[in-house]
């Protein structure tokens, strides 16, 4: 398939090209910034020195001869832009008979009112919104991610609250009170676009959007249980670690809860640590969620960490194109072959 990825001189735009890159069966077809953007006809590997050699194609303003050059040679088109772009950009593409992955946070929540709340703007393709399929590879029906036009990426936050909690709450072993999520995440996920207020040396460690966080809805919306979700920015390149403290109900045992993870013992980018603490430096780089736990009486600590970068953002992206393909989710992201027997 051929690959084209609008807002690819962002963190997550660039690090999903070189996985496009470097897949076996996926060409890139075209990388794409706005018109104005300082970094249009720059080739990606002048920004990120370390794709020298992978990604030296130039970023193309997207004017209307892109557009029908995209129609004319792209089969997935990767949304990589703000979110109100997302929204505008989407039905161009669905219209063209494109399949679009909105890595943005476009046409991940339910309604109108939660974008004017959450992000600011009034949503303008409710029908869009409606039709969207999440993205959270583990535990979307494969077929509905085949069939769908428009994948909404999850966010990445969400992603490692979600593989966190889902075993857990699906099997009903938490009581009805809001879960805590107390989360970390490293500077990239503030994207690269220069802000005072991320700049490296600037960073300490602190909690920001508290309440109103726009992953808060979208956690509560797939994991259906109310959420406290506080994020923090720590002062490290990329990463996300959350603490999460679940309320267990009366009587719940520490082998029910190890039996509630094993419907992810068997999927190759979830790792289940058991009781061993997961850390940054664990997943950093690596398209994994790690998740390991502790039990005292009804009182259950939930560690998750991922890579905001990869399996926050681009790495999940490419499985849900792998699944798209009817390839094993993580081809590309183990630097393996396809496994033998699997027929394309």
């Amino acid at each position: 398939m051929k690959v084209v990825i609008i807002g690819a001189s962002g963190y997550s735009g660039a690090e999903l090209a070189s996985l496009v890159a470097s897949h076996e069966k996926l060409t890139l077809a075209g990388i794409y910034v706005s018109e104005n953007s300082l970094d249009k006809g720059k080739s990606l590997s002048r920004l990120y020195p370390q794709h020298l050699g992978l990604l030296d194609l130039p970023l193309a303003p997207l004017t209307s001869e892109a557009f029908t050059d995209i129609q004319n040679n792209a089969d997935y088109v990767c949304l990589c832009t703000d979110h109100k772009v997302s929204v505008e950009l989407a039905p161009i593409f669905i219209e063209m008979g494109k399949k679009v992955f909105d890595l943005s946070g476009g046409f991940r929540l339910s309604s109108d009112e939660d974008y004017q709340e959450y992000y600011g703007f009034s949503h303008d393709n409710i029908s869009l919104l409606n039709e969207a399929v999440y993205g959270l590879a583990e535990w979307q029906n494969q077929d509905d991610i085949k069939n769908a036009q428009l994948i909404a990426v999850p966010g990445c936050y969400p992603t490692a609250a979600l593989n966190a909690l889902k075993p857990l709450v699906d099997t009903d072993l938490v009581t009805e009170q809001p879960i805590i999520i107390n989360a970390v995440s490293g500077v990239s996920g503030a994207g690269r676009k220069a802000n005072i207020g991320t700049h490296f040396c600037e960073v300490s460690l602190g909690a920001y959007g508290l309440f109103n966080h726009r992953h808060t809805p979208e956690i509560e919306k797939y994991l259906n249980h109310d959420v406290l979700f506080t994020p923090h920015l720590g002062n490290f390149p990329r990463g996300i670690l959350e603490t999460i403290y679940v309320q267990l109900k009366d009587g719940v045992t520490q082998d029910q809860v190890e039996a509630a993870y094993q419907c992810l013992a068997d999927k190759p980018l979830i790792r289940l640590l058991g009781n061993t603490i997961p850390s940054i430096n664990g997943v950093a780089n690596k398209p994994f969620v790690d998740i390991a736990w502790q039990q005292k009486g009804s009182q259950l600590i939930v560690m998750s960490a991922i890579d905001n970068l990869l399996k926050g953002a681009s790495g999940q992206a490419l499985q849900c194109m792998n699944i798209c393909m009817g390839l094993p989710g993580e081809l590309g992201l183990l630097s393996q072959g396809l496994p033998k027997g699997v027929k394309v």
